[in-house]
């Protein structure tokens, strides 16, 4: 369809996501319709038109090049070929700002960690990790991933107990904490306590599609750095403390959102287990209460309808409890003085 028509671009999109069986296969489809793309666009600059079909096709063609070149870079991801990978989506990001919406930022920042390149994804962060712009798990534990690296290689738990936290490991538990804040279902997936699946074709924010999503992508990054994951261990439950009622008030982001789980089960598969947060358990005090009174109206129906058999299952059990009492009491008699025993009984 692409070498037939030069106009279907479309066509080698479609081409790479549904045929292609091979990562490289799927970037020759898309370098074929990003070469369409490309010279269209260029077309239409060199003799602009004022026609709306005209206008409306050339918006589809700078929307099919910005996709095509962001999977043109993460082919070239896939396939370890991290410089060229990070100079595409560099030069998108250039000549594009306005699609920041589209996050390809964030695959800018998978491709530096991969390089181990810490401080240009610092350089990175500083630029998106703003209160105005929208965040994600990339952003959030990115961001608590280059805070623990410096403090993590040389922590121990036992030393921190007793000497207390620094200030850079303070600055670290507070990212990480932010980082907890905004998905809690992360951490155990990196810490081995979830299995990672395939990430699903859509995410939701907060939810667990998205901390499987992230947790595909970046584990490796974490376990890269050398003491990172006994640091998130160690910290990452006490940003439970700090939010008590998720649904009601958050720290530092909105208050978690409670149709995230239905959501969720939409989009990943069923053989994985949909992480929930926060879970619906009730208090030990209310559910002793209710079993209590449960079974105290249990006794009274049953004495109300069969009061001899009730009787006689009531003498039963106390004669039952009684025995060890009365054991003891045998016991005692044989063991102490007859004075003893007699001055114990009158008492």
């Amino acid at each position: 369809a692409v070498v037939s028509t030069q106009s279907a671009i479309t066509a080698g999109v479609l081409l790479a996501e549904e045929c292609a069986s091979t990562v490289p296969e799927a970037d020759k489809f898309f370098r074929q319709a990003l070469k369409i793309a490309d010279n269209n666009i260029r077309k239409f600059v060199s003799v602009p038109s004022h026609d709306v079909k005209a206008n409306s096709l050339h918006r589809r063609d700078i929307n099919i090049c910005v996709y095509a070149r962001r999977r043109v870079a993460m082919c070239l991801r896939k396939m370890g070929k991290l410089k060229e990978c990070i100079k595409i989506t560099r030069e998108l990001i250039k000549e594009f700002p306005l699609m920041s919406v589209l996050h390809i930022h964030e695959n800018l920042i998978e491709a530096l960690l991969a390089q181990k390149a810490y401080n240009d994804v610092q350089a990175l962060l500083t630029r998106y990790d703003d209160l105005t712009l929208p965040k994600s798990a990339v952003i959030c534990y990115s961001a608590a991933l280059l805070k623990i690296r410096p403090v993590c290689e040389k922590f121990f738990a036992d030393v921190t107990v007793k000497k207390g936290l620094t200030t850079h490991q303070f600055d670290a538990v507070e990212a990480l904490q932010r980082a907890v804040e905004f998905n809690p279902h992360v951490p155990r997936y990196l810490l081995e306590e979830k299995p990672i699946i395939l990430p699903p074709e859509h995410l939701l924010k907060r939810g667990d599609s998205e901390a499987v999503a992230y947790s595909f992508y970046h584990a490796a990054h974490w376990k890269e750095v050398p003491g990172s994951i006994k640091f998130l261990e160690c910290f990452w439950k006490d940003t439970f403390k700090l939010i008590p009622f998720p649904l009601e008030k958050g720290k530092l982001f909105h208050p978690y959102t409670s149709g995230t789980e239905e959501t969720d089960r939409e989009l990943l598969p069923l053989y994985h287990d949909v992480s929930v947060y926060p879970k619906k358990e009730l208090p030990f005090f209310l559910v002793f209460t209710a079993g209590l009174c449960l079974f105290t109206l249990s006794l009274a129906l049953l004495t109300h309808f069969y009061p001899i058999f009730m009787g006689e299952l009531a003498r039963i059990a106390l004669e039952y409890f009684a025995t060890p009492f009365a054991m003891i009491a045998e016991q005692l008699q044989a063991l102490l003085p007859q004075q003893v025993w007699n001055l114990l009984t009158r008492a």
